[in-house]
């Protein structure tokens, strides 16, 4: 299982460097690269909701059908394993979200510039026919 939580793992970390590429002001002639590898990156990536959705029903699995341990119904180590478990579900929860949001800037943010780019070169078009 710790797997798939490495696979989402560097999928979010490729949308973060890839949005973070994007966003930086200065890189002009990198953009332009960028935004083509992006665009062509953007449908694989959209993979990652489906995997997201999975990850999250086998949380949601997990956290039903766990032992649950009462007030003196477990030993300490039980109690602990109890703790560990929900931190463990906790932040694969934040992973699977930041993975989500990290897809929706990415798309948002590629699309934002590549408007940008088309209108820079209908103005230049029009400042060349004056």
């Amino acid at each position: 299982m710790a797997l798939e939580w490495v696979v989402l793992g560097y999928a979010a970390g490729a949308e973060a460097i890839m949005l973070l590429l994007l966003t930086l002001p200065g890189l002009d002639g990198l953009r332009r690269g960028l935004i083509a590898v992006t665009r062509n990156l953007l449908k694989p990536f959209l993979s990652v909701v489906p995997f997201c959705l999975f990850l999250l029903m086998d949380i949601y699995w997990k956290y039903e059908t766990r032992p649950h341990c009462d007030d003196d119904s477990c030993t300490p180590s039980e109690h602990l394993r109890h703790q560990k478990s929900i931190m463990k579900s906790q932040r694969n929860a934040l992973l699977i979200a930041a993975a989500l949001i990290f897809y929706w800037l990415l798309f948002s943010v590629t699309n934002l510039v590549v408007k940008i780019e088309q209108l820079n070169q209908r103005l230049e078009r029009l400042k060349n026919r004056d």
